[in-house]
């Protein structure tokens, strides 16, 4: 299996490694350090020799960092790791909940006077402002190094990966990576620079037109790449794969061990690009002859705006990954819920999409949360936490594959046996705003922040809200989370069409259930409606179709339009995926997608 469910850390290893790193700085005269989740290339997934959040306080969220000072060690947790961190770190780290309380503020609060250290290949550049600006006029500083403390205290640290590299195809992209070149080079020559500096994997995948394997669930090689205004590229990598690909890569791109690169750094000359918010702050420390244009990766848009070959080759991923939930639907359906554990679910599952003969890799951890563990937003179940699904419990149940032609992330909530009223009644509220934000159409150059609201609105009206985002950006055989685009209070890039994200609005009840459903789904022109009048709209494709379970719905709660919408798409789900069923499979589909 791709996924295991063997716990990784535990709380007990925190107390002697966090006395380990403050002898450390002690050493170094320094009064606190900051240690993140990101890796050099600010990755949420990274490999195992860059979790040193996790193997410091035993904490494997995706986001989140850990400042530890002399007598106080802060781990800073977003919304949806609250409940989890208090199950995996000691007591001798206190869990702060991030963004509302900024490490500067922070700071502020516990000390006086000190020297904070960091790594400055793990920290971006906005990201050290930010905590400088609110540290400004106290005696508080912050002391860049590139050599890392933890590090120096790991003394079992994994190697670093070298996975398999192979050829993105060209016609699964749209476009040639010599295309793509010259298409980003062009941005560079209109904004009078001579380069860019790419550290983000993902964009050098998508640039490239490459793929690899250095990453669990993330598509990528470890590289950092010099975009040149002449369309060539210098790529910096210790994959040893990489030399394979010479020919598909050809004479504009040149291969450089990782160790040339801030070599090349110091040599820049002229004006070049380097993203404030992605790129390491020892990026910037090493140009010393060029000038620095702080401006967004130059990939990021364009690889967000997916071709009509990348949405059509999505589109096929999606209704193949369809299927197989739906086989393995039709099974959960068929057995008795109190014989099954959250591991017999992710196991089925998992099979289900193996049997398709097309997965390369699950794209996150499957999140099998029954009962209080499905208000564990970001759930791993392991041996220790391993719940039994009981009669009359709701089964959360988030996750995804990825396949050569597409990247998949939907969630469904199942009601393992007779659930009670309350928990039907909210996953309603939960399924209005998802039908809401599917059915909107909204001016061009709204962001999604501007949409956000409208998957709250039904949960808002009964006192009640989510602290997730309501979707997330997502790729083609790369990250299922990708930026720029996201639809949250936060986001104020403006949706375009070809963009994919999720639409997941939730509901979580600490101690007794988590609700959670989600489809992807495509920015496109909204079509045009009879005397409308000439302002250009936009809408949203659905690309997953899975039916979402009836026996949670309390149709009465449903106006005409929404009731029509579940009816419409359940009628879809059976036109599209009843062909690729199992006999079985597809009489399930049958009976569970009748009109409500």
């Amino acid at each position: 299996m791709f996924q295991t469910f063997d716990p990784t850390t535990t709380p007990e290893q925190g107390p002697p490694r966090l006395a380990k790193l403050r002898g450390a700085m002690a050493d170094q005269g320094l009064d606190g350090y900051i240690i993140p989740r990101a890796d050099v290339h600010q990755g949420e997934n990274v490999a195992p020799r860059d979790e040193r959040l996790a193997w410091l306080t035993g904490f494997t969220g995706s986001a989140g960092f850990c400042i530890a000072l002399n007598d106080i060690a802060g781990v800073f947790i977003d919304g949806r790791y609250r409940l989890q961190v208090r199950d995996q770190v000691a007591d001798v780290f206190t869990p702060v909940n991030w963004p509302e309380t900024k490490p500067g503020d922070w700071l502020k609060d516990q000390l006086t006077s000190g020297i904070i250290g960091f790594d400055s290949w793990l920290h971006t550049q906005h990201e050290i402002e930010q905590i400088e600006k609110a540290l400004a006029g106290t005696d508080i500083t912050l002391r860049p190094d590139p050599a890392n403390l933890i590090d120096h205290i790991w003394d079992d640290q994994p190697p670093a990966p070298d996975g398999k590299t192979i050829i993105y195809p060209a016609d699964l992209a749209g476009k040639t990576h010599d295309e793509k070149r010259s298409e980003v080079a062009q941005t560079l020559k209109d904004a009078g620079q001579n380069c860019a500096i790419l550290t983000l994997p993902d964009s050098i995948a998508w640039l490239l037109n490459i793929r690899g394997s250095d990453i669990d669930r993330m598509p990528v090689v470890q590289a950092f790449a010099i975009l040149r205004a002449d369309e060539t590229v210098d790529l910096f990598s210790n994959n040893s794969s990489l030399g394979d690909l010479t020919d598909h890569l050809g004479g504009d791109v040149r291969l450089h061990p990782i160790t040339d690169f801030t070599d090349h750094l110091n040599q820049l000359t002229g004006t070049i690009r380097v993203d404030p918010k992605s790129a390491p702050l020892e990026v910037t420390r090493q140009v010393t002859k060029a000038q620095i244009a702080y401006d967004e990766d130059p990939c990021i848009l364009p690889k967000a705006c997916k071709t009509d070959a990348e949405i059509t080759a999505t589109r096929e991923a999606h209704l193949r990954d369809g299927a197989a939930v739906v086989e393995f639907l039709a099974w959960l359906d068929r057995q008795d819920p109190e014989t099954l554990t959250e591991i017999d679910v992710v196991k089925t599952l998992e099979g289900y999409r193996r049997a398709t003969n097309a997965l390369r890799d699950i794209s996150f951890e499957t999140i099998s949360g029954t009962g209080p563990n499905g208000a564990i937003v970001h759930y791993r179940v392991t041996t220790q936490t391993n719940r039994q699904i009981r009669d009359g419990d709701l089964l959360l149940v988030d996750s995804g594959g990825q396949y050569i032609d597409g990247t998949t992330d939907i969630t469904r909530t199942i009601a393992m046996g007779d659930p009670d009223e309350e928990p039907r009644r909210c996953f309603t509220r939960v399924l209005q705003g998802m039908i809401t934000l599917s059915r909107v159409r909204f001016p061009k150059g709204l962001a999604g922040r501007d949409l956000d609201a409208l998957a709250r609105f039904p949960l808002w009206t009964a006192g009640l809200d989510f602290d997730h985002g309501t979707g997330h950006g997502v790729g083609v055989y790369l990250g299922v989370h990708e930026g720029p685009q996201r639809i949250s209070r936060a986001s104020e890039v403006p949706l375009k069409p070809g963009m994919i994200l999720s639409n997941e609005p939730g509901y979580y009840r600490d101690g007794a259930f988590g609700i959670r459903i989600e489809n992807l789904i495509v920015v496109q022109p909204a079509p045009e409606l009879p005397g409308a009048d000439d302002r250009q709209m936009l809408s949203f494709e659905t690309l997953t179709y899975v039916p979402i379970d009836r026996n949670l719905i309390v149709t009465d709660m449903l106006d005409v339009n929404q009731r029509q919408w579940i009816n419409d798409y359940h009628t879809d789900c059976l036109a599209k995926l009843g062909d690729r069923l199992s006999t079985d499979a597809k009489a399930w589909l049958t009976e569970a997608t009748r009109p409500l």
